[in-house]
């Protein structure tokens, strides 16, 4: 495994320069498999070296964040939504699982004041854009920030990801949102680089993820108008329909709002292993 390295916004992007916190990275981060690190696996290691990952990313921020805006691949609107409720209840989508992990707890705060401003900074960028009053946090949400952030006392607006999955809206909002860095917001997409479901566990799928791994990684370190260009063009990657089928590159997208919030900033891969035989990796910028 490779890694490196509270109080709610204030919506105010014109503080004195002294005043302004520190400009924060963008990360792209996956979530796991359901609730799958807080229940018992065969082989018991099998999502430990990720965790571990997840539990080591505040250490590497240059502080802690005053708020957290997450897109998850796990909530697809007809346009770009966010959630404006206080308090965000948690929507457990995922089935099949023991009892207890449908009682988990992340009593993050929403923050509706930064909600309204993400729908402003989209509307700027030309994309439309609407606060969601009633929606609560996925599993694509609050599972990885139990082991990022477990205090859960961050401010967490969740943004959706747009049901046409179209790239280059995503990376748009992704570059509408990098003004949010500035202001001590942590922008992460939340996600899994490889997401075919029938390519858990087939050892068929390690070279096939491993050669769009490769792909990915030198798309994410290419400069920002490269980047954005080559990750408009993702399905054209070697083995891109293989490791995200059609229809449901649902995953792969928090990573290219990510990029687009990281636009100007080193991209780098942060993290990677094989898990279930494929490869599965975590990026950030800045």
């Amino acid at each position: 495994m490779n890694t490196n390295p509270s109080t709610s916004p204030s919506g105010n992007g014109n503080a004195p320069a002294a005043d302004r916190a520190a400009r924060m990275p963008v990360l792209f981060v996956p979530h796991g498999a359901g609730p799958c690190f807080f229940m018992d696996w065969n082989p018991a290691d099998t999502w430990d070296r990720m965790a571990a990952f997840l539990k080591g990313v505040a250490g590497t921020l240059p502080e802690a964040p005053r708020a957290i805006v997450l897109v998850s691949g796990h909530w697809l609107e007809p346009g770009f939504s966010v959630t404006g409720s206080a308090r965000p209840a948690l929507i457990y989508d995922y089935s099949g699982f023991p009892a207890h992990t449908y009682e988990l707890t992340y009593p993050a705060p929403g923050e509706p004041a930064l909600a309204d401003r993400i729908v402003q900074l989209l509307g700027e960028a030309g994309e439309q854009a609407r606060v969601d009053p009633q929606r609560g946090y996925d599993h694509g949400v609050f599972i990885p920030l139990k082991l990022m952030f477990p205090k859960a006392d961050i401010p967490v607006v969740q943004l959706s990801l747009r049901r046409d999955m179209d790239p280059a809206a995503h990376i748009a909002a992704g570059r509408a949102l990098a003004a949010l860095r500035d202001e001590g917001v942590l922008v992460v997409g939340s996600g899994m680089s490889f997401h075919n479901m029938r390519g858990y566990g087939d050892p068929r799928y390690t070279p096939v993820s491993a050669k769009f791994d490769a792909w990915l990684t030198a798309a994410i370190e290419s400069p920002t108008e490269q980047r954005e260009a080559l990750l408009r063009e993702w399905a054209s990657a070697p083995h891109a329909r293989d490791s995200h089928p059609p229809g449901g590159e649902e995953h792969l997208l928090p990573l290219l709002v990510a990029a687009g919030a990281g636009a100007g900033s080193e991209g780098r891969k942060v993290y990677s292993e094989d898990v279930m035989k494929t490869t599965l990796s975590a990026f950030r910028f800045g």
